[in-house]
């Protein structure tokens, strides 16, 4: 399964706020064998929000999109989904029987738009917070406070599978440049996939589709450089 991430929001583009969603949303993704093709970060723009969600949708599996819920003037995540499936956004009776049932909110208290969807979408309940999500065709549409975020996730996580790959780090204060031939190497001698970063050491992700030939990639590579300081 492949999937696009869609975080909206003009306070993460000026650097206000830490776009956490994403980096959670991917190591979820990937834990269950799911591939995160691309991440996006859209302003608060109904027509940037509805081009960058049409692409995806017509490119991958499903699409993420995280933030713009709720009924302020800045709020406007829902129509520019509805907007990218040709869809109007109108009154749901389910979101609106759902937050009817809720404790310490009522419908009266709140604007009218916040159980607002757009048309035949599925709702996502939210169980921490007062705007719901929804699921649109292929997008499934969450808030961007970070806690409601993980709530509602986690509430649809079964729907997104895929193979799942295992991982080990090898670490060394070898210059990534110098570890070119031996990284070849290991890819010529096991089937799996690697990535280098460098930092104050170089960390050598290795990606198995099991975890018997992860960690043998692994042993071989750590008796071929340089260890850390920590490992020697």
């Amino acid at each position: 399964m492949q999937v696009g991430i869609v975080t909206v929001g003009d306070e993460l583009l000026a650097g206000d706020t830490e776009n956490t969603n994403a980096t959670w949303l991917c190591d979820e993704l990937d834990a269950r064998g799911v591939r995160v093709r691309r991440v996006t970060t859209v302003p608060d723009e109904t027509g940037e929000i509805a081009r960058v969600v049409n692409e995806y949708h017509a490119e991958y599996d499903a699409v993420i999109v995280t933030g713009g819920l709720g009924p302020t003037h800045d709020d406007v995540t829902m129509e520019g989904v509805a907007a990218a499936f040709g869809r109007d956004v109108r009154e749901h009776p389910e979101a609106e029987a759902w937050l009817a049932e809720r404790d310490g909110y009522s419908a009266d208290d709140l604007d009218p738009r916040t159980t607002h969807l757009p048309a035949d979408a599925r709702l996502l309940p939210n169980e921490t917070g007062v705007a719901p999500g929804a699921v649109v065709e292929s997008a499934y549409v969450l808030p961007g406070v970070p806690s409601e975020m993980k709530a509602m996730f986690r509430g649809v996580a079964d729907e997104f599978t895929g193979e799942r790959t295992y991982a080990e780090t090898v670490e060394t204060p070898e210059p990534e440049s110098a570890l070119l031939d031996r990284i070849g190497d290991l890819r010529a001698e096991f089937d799996v996939s690697v990535g280098s970063y460098p930092g104050e050491t170089v960390r050598i992700k290795i990606t198995a589709t099991d975890p018997e030939t992860a960690e043998s990639a692994a042993a071989w590579l750590r008796d071929r450089v340089e260890a850390t300081d920590a490992e020697a």
